[in-house]
């Protein structure tokens, strides 16, 4: 077993990342990220959606297809050569705007009718992915959905898959219900929906 990252892994580690390899997780051309993205789609219980945010866009492959489903999408990263990268994959996709920035500290204004993290809660720490709750709390529309997929094997991030999604859903549940969750060999995929008011 790796010795994990102590703290949330800083943007530098992402920025770093991107310079080695525009395309480090192989989003482009690896089949678990293609059979993931459509169980990811598959999975939301709306058709369409008025206002989502994704978290960890990265390059953008999963953002433009979302975007499909969202009159309008926020699309958020830590990494600025990602957020060029999934500027121009998605430019004729208007109704999708990008934000450079790390959560928990940057979360953009307003209210969300569906909020994806995907393969992002385990690059926090304990203490930031309690603060992440908050913000969702904060921001996702009473009767909208929350969707979680994380990889579920052995990395050297502050938390495991399922010891980061856990935290997640524990933490919430003071405002949000699971409706479904799915278990594949390599990754979990969970679908929150929120049973009150956002402030």
């Amino acid at each position: 077993m790796n010795d994990r990252h102590a703290h949330t892994l800083p943007a530098r580690y992402f920025v770093d990342l991107y310079a080695s390899n525009p395309d480090p997780w192989r989003f482009t051309s690896s089949d678990y990220e293609r059979e993931k993205y459509a169980a990811t789609l598959h999975s939301l219980p709306q058709a369409r959606y008025a206002r989502a945010l994704e978290v960890g866009c990265s390059i953008g492959v999963f953002t433009r297809e979302l975007g499909e489903r969202c009159a309008d999408l926020v699309a958020l990263d830590i990494a600025p050569s990602a957020i060029e990268a999934a500027r121009a994959r998605c430019v004729d996709r208007p109704q999708i705007d990008f934000v450079v920035g790390a959560v928990p500290e940057v979360w953009p204004e307003g209210h969300f009718d569906l909020i994806v993290l995907s393969e992002v809660l385990y690059f926090l720490d304990r203490d930031d992915l309690v603060r992440l709750v908050k913000r969702v709390e904060r921001s996702l529309m009473p009767g909208g959905d929350c969707v979680l997929v994380h990889w579920t094997g052995e990395t050297d991030y502050p938390l495991a898959g399922d010891e980061a999604v856990e935290g997640f859903v524990s933490g919430a549940s003071s405002f949000c219900r699971p409706l479904a969750q799915w278990r594949h060999e390599q990754y979990r995929l969970d679908v929150l929906r929120s049973g009150h008011e956002a402030g």
